[in-house]
């Protein structure tokens, strides 16, 4: 039994409370659920790269939606400690750091490459945009080099002066550009979605 420290989580919310029932580590798994019901980006068999994947909530519900014959690949340099399905993995690794030896580990030709990865944030808005946007280049950057052509990529970006700069990135490579915002996603928040889909 655990016992109680009499703090709540102030962020602790209906998604919050759904994912510790669902057994997700996190309550951002349904955001992509959301994506992926508006979108069906991971399609059953399909070869998922998962980058940023820790805590891994992403991780397992992608290796639900391809099933076991579809391959899940995480990259992370946190460690990911949830028990997964035999055909997921997880690398260590950094995305800035994404040099022929990781790319080596990983493979290619993956059928989607997604990522919620998010900046430390310091509460300066203009501040915070810019780290997110330079996570969602490095994003673009492994996608151009691993993803199968027809592929998906689905991007979290904070709002800022760059989001159209990085979908107009986006637009040029895919033949289909999508902008979402979940509800899952807390209403303060300033993160936005950028889909990509079918790559040319």
């Amino acid at each position: 039994m655990k016992r109680s420290t009499g703090k709540k989580n102030r962020w602790a919310d209906h998604y919050t409370r759904q994912a510790k029932k669902d057994r997700y580590p996190a309550r951002s798994v349904y955001k992509l659920a959301e994506i992926q019901k508006k979108l069906k980006v991971i399609k059953k068999g399909s070869r998922v790269l998962d980058l940023g994947c820790a805590p891994g909530s992403w991780l397992l519900y992608a290796a639900e939606i391809t099933g076991a014959k579809g391959k899940v690949t995480g990259i992370d340099p946190k460690p990911v400690t949830i028990r997964l399905p035999g055909h997921v993995k997880v690398i260590p690794g950094d995305i800035f750091d994404f040099d022929v030896s990781l790319k080596g580990f990983i493979g290619e030709g993956f059928d989607t490459v997604i990522s919620d990865m998010a900046p430390a944030t310091t509460g300066n808005r203009g501040v915070d945009a810019a780290r997110s946007l330079a996570l969602c280049e490095a994003a673009l950057n492994v996608a151009d080099k691993v993803l199968a052509p027809g592929g998906a990529f689905v991007c979290k970006i904070f709002q800022g002066e760059d989001v159209k700069l990085f979908s107009g990135k986006v637009k040029k490579r895919f033949s289909r550009q999508v902008s979402f915002k979940p509800q899952s996603s807390r209403k303060a928040s300033r993160e936005i979605f950028i889909i990509g889909l079918k790559k040319r």
